[in-house]
């Protein structure tokens, strides 16, 4: 029992610090990409840039894009619910910029590359949910 016990509690903390190290600057990486993602879009909606690089203020933006109430942030902490979340936020997102439901497909299984193409396409932001904002006319 006792020669178990020292097997299953002897790390070598070097390769422990460095599996540690190396989730961490991987963990970085993805965020930063999707960051970047993001940032396009915001910018093509008209909404600050600098929210994409911002956790959970990213997600909330997001879906005043995409014209759902902020509190669907809080829809999407709840297993199960979150995912019929993204699926309403996705549809409506690629309505948001012009697209179809065939994109909206693609945003769901294949998100980061699809939200790149989002950000960086030619399609200008419609609007929430894809309808078009008015705007007032000058006095």
């Amino acid at each position: 029992m006792q020669t178990l016990l020292a097997l299953t509690t002897d790390v070598d903390p070097t390769a422990a610090a460095a599996a540690g190290t190396g989730g961490f600057i991987s963990g970085v990486i993805g965020y930063l990409i999707a960051a970047f993602a993001l940032f396009g879009a915001f910018k093509k909606a008209g909404e600050p840039a600098w929210a994409a690089f911002v956790p959970v203020y990213n997600s909330i933006v997001l879906l005043k894009i995409a014209g759902k109430p902020w509190w669907w942030f809080l829809l999407a902490l709840i297993p199960i619910v979150n995912i019929v979340v993204w699926i309403i936020v996705a549809i409506e997102l690629s309505k948001s910029f012009g697209h179809g439901t065939g994109f909206a497909v693609g945003l769901i299984f294949l998100s980061i590359i699809f939200l790149f193409v989002l950000s960086y396409d030619g399609n200008p932001y419609v609007g929430p949910g894809g309808v078009r904002q008015q705007v007032p006319a000058a006095a």
